[in-house]
């Protein structure tokens, strides 16, 4: 039985050369075996406090700790990093940082051949992790030639094949299709039943609510809230979070109750009389400005084959001015193949890519680079300046196209106004990937091709997001948005949905939704507003029949 808990008195962290405390005198208990959300917004000192749990903080990153923490009896200031993993395992924000070995399954035997494990409890420990985690087929390929989302499951793969007696996880959905988020929450809620404690930061916190057994919210390094998760999402400590649809839908109605799945919100919208005139509009919350309109973007039966896989396998489809297009599919489906070929990173071994009338074959990256604006997943791929405001004049002036205007209006909508003196590399996260973004769109392209955007981000700046991005189109610039975020994908005026490198369906947000099998080739799950609209039609109709039955 695991008898290893968590103990903070008066704990404080700052990073070295920070005036600022990045944590604040935070007192928690959390006892063995409890299944903990952490939430807070971007920058509120999440990632710090998991950092401290396996003393990456202060023993790695240096800084000063004050106050005291302990994992079970071991006081972490004293114990190094070397003997805390022994307890805590841990799978940070971002995967590729963590993954160095030249397979999936050295990466994942390197923690317990470390612990001095026989080779025989090291192979069944990876064949278990591999296997929960849906790794399996991948055992023999490099991480680096992985997926975002397939690396993610690669990292917990590593963490789980610890056996670590506590389990912290920052942001594990960022990188995930639904696929690979339903594995994870299943293999949590198991190794959760075994006695595992896990402790788990996400902004993207509907499909964690319900299993969750505590969760605490975090501002400004502080605790400011703790309890059941029903009991806090009622509160004000989660204004301005990334609350589920469903939680803001009953805080907006002043429901009695709030729903942690699909099946207690029915009769909570049944009883509350809600409308389903007032409810559709949430499906697809934007009209389709570009589509029919002049194409910006043309591909014609693509082809690429990405480090010996085929990544694309005759893809096609078309973008017009003004439109906004959501990109979806599972892990490895292609999406950011395509995205890469809209600025020539990447060229088609067949068919092609005309980009605002250029054939990508044929044109240089710097000639399109104005044109088109690339964000990509991974924000360390583009930041190499010393501060926030170099970073993201660099391009504008390399083109030729610095616009003082329209870079104050990026500072204001990505929340980059106090961070511009500051370098990159000492921003958490989700503020990096707002620079990375604020930097791609710094010329003003006229085509905005962004790669997960809203990762690690709070409601905030997803707000925020997507009036940039109502802007951008409003102005006849196309957006090509890849996400595995439906919820944000539902602001598009249409959906691509991708398997295996080809489109399998293509339209209006609640069109596709509608797709049932597209929806499962391309391993998408409906929203949960969807599914809610689909139960409330379902149960109209069977009242209806009821009513006629009973009048005749």
């Amino acid at each position: 039985m695991n008898d290893v808990g968590i103990v903070a008195d008066g704990l404080g962290y700052r990073y070295p050369g920070a005036s600022q405390w990045a944590l604040s005198d935070v007192s928690v208990t959390i006892a063995p075996g409890e299944y903990v959300l952490l939430a807070g917004w971007s920058g509120s000192g999440k990632s710090t406090l998991l950092r401290t749990f396996n003393g990456l903080a202060p023993h790695f990153y240096g800084g000063e700790m004050v106050g005291r923490l302990s994992i079970g009896d071991w006081d972490v200031a004293m114990t190094p990093t070397s003997r805390l993993v022994e307890r805590v395992g841990a799978v940070f924000q971002n995967p590729a940082a963590q993954l160095f070995s030249s397979s999936v399954a050295r990466e994942i035997a390197f923690g317990p051949a470390s612990l001095g494990l026989s080779v025989s409890v090291i192979e069944e420990r990876v064949r278990w992790a591999a296997e929960v985690t849906g790794v399996m087929p991948w055992l023999e390929r490099p991480p680096h030639a992985l997926s975002g989302g397939q690396q993610q499951r690669v990292a917990v793969a590593s963490a789980l094949a610890m056996r670590p007696a506590i389990l912290v996880l920052d942001e594990p959905f960022a990188h995930l299709d639904a696929d690979g988020i339903d594995d994870l929450c299943a293999v949590l809620r198991e190794i959760h039943g075994t006695g595992t404690t896990i402790v788990i930061a996400e902004h993207h916190m509907g499909r964690l609510v319900a299993d969750a057994t505590r969760m605490l919210v975090m501002q400004h390094g502080a605790l400011v809230a703790d309890g059941p998760p029903r009991d806090v999402l009622a509160g004000a400590a989660v204004n301005g979070l990334n609350l589920p649809p469903l939680v803001r839908l009953a805080r907006e109605q002043g429901w009695n109750s709030i729903p942690l799945t699909v099946d207690e919100a029915v009769p909570l919208a049944r009883s509350s009389g809600i409308a389903l005139s007032g409810l559709k509009p949430c499906l697809s919350v934007m009209t389709s400005n570009g589509h029919g309109s002049a194409s910006v973007v043309l591909a014609e039966d693509v082809f690429h084959n990405l480090d010996g896989w085929p990544a694309l396998k005759g893809l096609s489809l078309t973008v017009g001015a003004g439109e906004r297009v959501a990109v979806l599919g599972r892990n490895g489906s292609g999406k950011t193949t395509f995205l890469k070929h809209l600025n020539g990173l990447l060229k088609p071994d067949r068919g092609r890519v005309v980009v605002l009338g250029q054939d990508t074959r044929r044109a240089r990256v710097s000639e399109l680079a104005r044109r088109v604006g690339l964000g990509f997943q991974d924000p360390t791929k583009q930041l190499f300046r010393p501060t926030v405001r170099r970073e993201v004049e660099t391009g504008p002036r390399a083109l030729g196209a610095l616009d003082v205007a329209w870079l104050d209006q990026l500072y204001e909508w990505m929340g980059l106004v106090p961070l511009l003196e500051r370098s990159p590399y000492r921003l958490s996260e989700g503020e990096r990937r707002r620079v990375a973004l604020a930097a791609a769109l710094a010329a003003r392209p006229a085509i905005a091709a962004l790669d997960e955007p809203a990762l690690g981000q709070d409601g905030r700046y997803r707000q925020s997001l997507v009036e940039l991005l109502d802007s951008l189109v409003s102005a006849g610039d196309a957006v090509v948005l890849v996400t595995h975020d439906l919820d944000l994908a539902s602001a598009a005026d249409r959906w691509v949905a991708l398997a295996d490198g080809r489109a399998v369906a293509e339209g209006a947000p609640d069109t596709v939704m509608r797709n049932t099998q597209a929806m499962a080739d391309a391993g998408l799950r409906p929203t949960d507003l969807f599914e809610l609209v689909r139960r409330l039609e379902a149960a109209e109709t069977a009242d209806g029949a009821a009513r006629t039955m009973g009048g005749a």
